[in-house]
């Protein structure tokens, strides 16, 4: 019996690494811009990045007018979607805590979908690892809940975050699995920054303060993030389960407590620690069950 390759191997550990350090990176950038004003610079750089990218190893383009659609609305909902949702909900008054608690959803949500949509097997072994999951994320973002900025517009965009990136892994997963990340990023970043950009220029002043920290958060956003942890994505959902890789997002709040502890030296509760714990085992469960 051959053994999987090893990017099948350690891609979940790479993604949910860069993944999560995508909170760093919006924590040292949004103090220089506004948030829909952010991620729209984001994606313009991508864009180009992947132009050159595909040009230079002659990736093929997608042809088709459904094609280039499908892919269009899952980039829209991964990307501008989540992305925007989530910055603007924090911008809007929302706590991380319960940003992250609302978008923590996601994998039972995914799951719940995936048996109707996709129509995955859901067993009971994962089900208690999906619920157990989600409890140690409300561990470990307990001590950053708190009901500031608790209104109906913050809550909006913190949903419209959970269902965009809900609806986005399924999407992605049924019309756009065969998809070069090369050429189709290109399709989606492109649709994706329109709508940031159009919900900037309503919005936002599209002010930026230009500095070192910015800069280094701009780039690591777009390279990391962006181009790393979004082709690790896609590459996971081409080659697994929707609703088993939606639970590698329960380890995103405990990743990213551990590196905002040793970067910021923000403290780890009892509680923070033991909904790692937790979590680890949720969705240990949820893989091997699978």
């Amino acid at each position: 019996m051959t053994s999987r390759p090893a990017l099948a191997q350690l891609a979940p550990t790479v993604f949910v690494v860069l993944w999560s350090s995508g909170f760093i990176g919006a924590k040292l950038g949004l103090p220089y811009a506004e948030p829909l004003t952010f991620l729209a610079l984001r994606m313009a750089i991508v864009v180009v990045l992947l132009v050159v990218l595909a040009l230079i190893t002659r990736a093929s383009w997608p042809s088709g007018t459904w094609t280039v659609t499908h892919m269009a609305v899952a980039g829209v909902l991964v990307h501008a979607g989540y992305l925007g949702g989530v910055f603007s909900a924090i911008a809007a008054g929302l706590s991380s805590g319960l940003t992250a608690l609302i978008v923590g959803l996601q994998p039972l949500l995914t799951a719940v979908a995936a048996g109707y949509w996709l129509k995955e097997r859901i067993g009971t072994t994962q089900w208690i690892g999906f619920l157990l999951g989600f409890l140690g994320v409300a561990l470990v973002v307990s001590g950053n809940v708190s009901g500031v900025g608790l209104n109906t517009k913050a809550i909006s965009f913190a949903l419209l975050a959970l269902f965009s990136i809900t609806a986005g892994t399924l999407y992605q997963k049924r019309y756009c699995g065969g998809m070069d990340f090369r050429t189709g990023g290109v399709v989606q970043y492109t649709a994706a920054g329109l709508v940031l950009f159009a919900g900037a220029l309503a919005s936002e002043s599209a002010d930026i303060r230009w500095s070192g920290q910015f800069v280094f958060a701009l780039l690591w956003l777009c390279l990391v993030l962006s181009i790393g942890a979004v082709s690790l994505l896609y590459f996971l959902i081409q080659h697994g389960a929707a609703a088993r890789v939606s639970s590698l997002f329960y380890l995103t709040p405990p990743v990213t407590a551990l590196m905002a502890y040793v970067l910021f030296g923000e403290t780890l509760s009892a509680s923070a620690l033991a909904g790692m714990a937790l979590t680890a085992v949720a969705v240990a469960m949820v893989v091997r069950a699978a």
